[in-house]
């Protein structure tokens, strides 16, 4: 397969498209808990109430659509080890729904901007993901989706507590709300330390790339959420857009200060991270997420041009493991994957130089 098919066909239609504020928030989610009456939670259930339940949500959903949205299922049984781990680089599907289901599937749109989690902590696990900053948008659709999938299934639900959850801390609304952000003028200004501290105090979590227990690669920051008891919907996403509109603001001003302040040293910086991308042999995949962070702050800032801006959401994807794996067509050991990673982005690179 030619590099340009792969990367057509690996990223997903909707991170293909500009958002508002797409220089700096790369993504906003939505996504909803929910649980089928007259079955166990996952967590209790066995491998025969599993399967029952795929059938059961099949029969019910699989075979309709929302509006356009038509859905294809997926079940994890039927997928080798790599195609699930390409499924949760592209946040298309959990971990724990990739390794640690009980007869886990999903259910994705054609565009995959929805994806339906079967038998993950949850019976249901609704995702919305669009680009740049649009929670609103991504709520909407969500809520739409859940009243249609509602309208089908009998969700457990209480009329004190709200949607019943296997965690206590998704009871009420069964809400997360997250956006990607991508943060490079905060860190190199160290001003991340003391964000990081006031946000967890307003209620929110930041995270890794890859959500509860990764590392925050790249800059980039994963902030939602914590609680969905005692708030709506609408308040608990008003309430995130409040601080990420303030982390838009702290991060303009900063890039804004080392332009000012900095600005050689900041283009030496991008200069170089290019280079190393666009000629090494071998990257590991921390360092070229950290180059590629440089890079496309650089494109943002104007420094760099003649490169897409979606260049650090695609590379970021394309040179995680599961990807290299599969173009690669066979098992990769680190050492290999360090070197199709550095060969992987050269090519990439190439591309966007001759389609200028």
């Amino acid at each position: 397969m030619s590099l340009q098919r792969f990367i057509s066909e690996a990223i997903s239609p909707w991170m293909k498209k500009d958002g508002p504020d797409s220089d700096i928030v790369l993504s906003s989610r939505i996504r909803l808990a929910r649980n089928l009456q007259s079955f166990r939670f996952p967590l209790l259930a066995t491998i025969e109430e599993s399967k029952q339940l795929v059938e059961h949500v099949k029969n019910h959903l699989a075979e309709s659509s929302y509006h356009t949205n038509r859905f294809e299922l997926l079940c994890m049984d039927d997928m080798k080890p790599n195609v699930k781990r390409v499924l949760v680089e592209k946040h298309l599907i959990s971990p724990h729904l990739a390794e640690e289901s009980k007869h886990g599937a999903v259910m994705l749109s054609e565009d995959e901007s929805i994806s339906i989690m079967i038998n993950e902590e949850d019976h249901l696990r609704i995702q919305c993901l669009f680009p740049g900053f649009q929670l609103s948008e991504a709520l909407v659709l969500a809520s739409g989706i859940d009243d249609w999938i509602e309208g089908k299934v009998d969700y457990a639900f209480d009329e004190k507590r709200g949607y019943l959850t296997s965690c206590p801390t998704n009871v009420g609304t069964g809400l997360r709300a997250s956006v990607m952000m991508h943060l490079p003028a905060l860190v190199m200004t160290q001003q991340i330390n003391r964000i990081l501290p006031a946000i967890n105090q307003l209620g929110l979590v930041v995270r890794g790339i890859y959500g509860e227990g990764s590392e925050a690669l790249g800059n980039l920051f994963q902030i939602s959420n914590q609680m969905t008891l005692g708030k709506s919907e609408e308040d608990i996403v008003e309430d995130l857009r409040g601080v990420v509109m303030q982390l838009i603001q702290q991060e303009r001003a900063a890039r804004k200060r080392l332009l000012e302040s900095s600005r050689l040293q900041l283009e030496d910086r991008v200069y170089r991270s290019y280079g190393i991308l666009a000629h090494s042999r071998i990257i590991e995949s921390k360092e070229a997420t950290q180059k590629l962070s440089d890079v496309r702050l650089g494109i943002d800032l104007g420094l760099l041009k003649g490169v897409s801006g979606n260049i650090l959401n695609e590379l970021m994807i394309l040179t995680q493991p599961g990807f290299l794996q599969q173009y690669a067509g066979t098992v990769l050991t680190a050492d290999q994957r360090d070197e199709r990673r550095a060969a992987l982005i050269r090519a990439r690179l190439k591309l966007e130089d001759e389609s200028n």
